[in-house]
C-alpha cells in the first residue's frame, strides 16, 4: 500500500500517530539488522498512562482488544519513526502478551484488536504470523504489551 494511501487510511479512521516514545529502561525501542526491524514491546496507555488491568478479573476481552488496538497505534508511531515511510513496512510477526488470569482463555480475541488494525491500516502489508500469551503480570501493571517485526522494503 503507498504512503499517501496508508495516511488517507488513518486520516480516515481519526489515527494521529504519536512521536516515538522515549523508552522506559535500558533498551532501544527498535533495532535493525538488515531489513528486518525489531520493534520493542509496547504496553498499553490510556489517556498517556498505562492501561492497568487483569483480564478475566477487571478488565474484559472487548477492553483488552480496545488496549490492543491502541497499541497497535503507538507501534504504527514507532514505525513511522524508524522508516519514513509507512508503506515501505511489512509487518512479518506479532506477539502478544495479555496480562490475565489462570482461567482465561481469549488471549488471541484480545489480540485481535492490534492485528486487526494493522491489516485495516497496512493492507496486505499489515497481515502477519502472530503469537498471544496469557501471562501473570506485565510492567507497571499494564493489560497488554506487544512487540513485532516488521521487513522494510530498500
Amino acid at each position: 500500500m503507498s504512503s499517501s494511501a496508508i495516511q488517507a487510511k488513518l486520516a480516515e479512521l481519526g489515527i494521529t500517530l504519536p512521536p516515538l516514545a522515549v523508552p522506559a529502561a535500558a533498551y532501544l525501542p527498535f533495532t535493525r539488522t538488515g531489513n528486518l526491524l525489531f520493534v520493542s514491546g509496547h504496553i498499553a496507555k490510556k489517556d498517556g498512562k498505562p492501561w492497568v488491568g487483569q483480564l478475566g478479573r477487571d478488565v474484559d476481552t472487548a477492553t483488552g482488544q480496545a488496549a490492543a488496538r491502541a497499541v497497535a497505534i503507538d507501534l504504527l508511531g514507532t514505525l513511522q519513526a524508524a522508516t519514513g515511510d509507512l508503506g515501505k513496512v511489512r509487518i512479518v510477526k506479532v506477539m502478544s502478551l495479555v496480562n490475565s488470569t489462570p482461567e482465561f482463555t481469549e488471549q488471541h480475541l484480545v489480540t485481535n484488536g492490534c492485528s486487526e488494525l494493522l491489516a485495516t491500516v497496512l493492507g496486505d502489508a499489515g497481515k502477519h504470523a502472530r503469537s498471544a500469551f496469557g501471562v501473570a503480570q506485565i510492567p507497571m501493571g499494564a493489560c497488554v504489551e506487544i512487540e513485532l517485526i516488521a521487513e522494510i522494503a530498500d
